[in-house]
């Protein structure tokens, strides 16, 4: 019993280490952002300058950044950019595979934003909003 209970102690250990928590990233000219203006540009609502990128449906990223930002669920989200859509009042943002091509397509464009987790920043990139 006791080495199944320190097993499963140091799993849960690897699994809080392994993500550092998700980040705002921006272009290295960015400057920093609000958890307002995030929420904003994350449901098309924000300044029509930026450029926002997100994660695949699916990645736990994505799902970790929506309930922390905008307070929506993968469903709840679905279902926003659908009637938006429906609407004509907006487009969901162009979306990426993965933490790496996150970060080439924000490095790229000065305006563009997106997220990772803070464990893949490097310097190509810049932390704009810790939520």
């Amino acid at each position: 019993m006791k080495k199944l209970f320190c097993v499963f102690a140091l799993s849960l250990g690897v699994a809080f280490t392994a993500s550092a928590g998700v980040v705002v990233i921006g272009n290295n000219a960015t400057g920093d952002m609000s958890m307002s203006d995030a929420k904003k540009a994350f449901l098309g609502k924000g300044d029509n300058s930026l450029v926002v990128y997100e994660l695949d449906e699916g990645n736990n990223t994505r799902s970790e950044f929506h309930s922390t930002v905008t307070g929506k669920s993968d469903a709840q989200l679905k279902a926003f950019w659908s009637k938006q859509v429906f609407t004509g009042k907006g487009n969901p943002p162009a979306t990426v595979a993965s933490a790496a091509a996150m970060k080439a397509a924000v490095a790229s464009n000065p305006n563009a934003i997106g997220y990772i987790d803070e464990a893949d920043v490097d310097g190509t990139v810049k932390v704009i909003l810790k939520p």
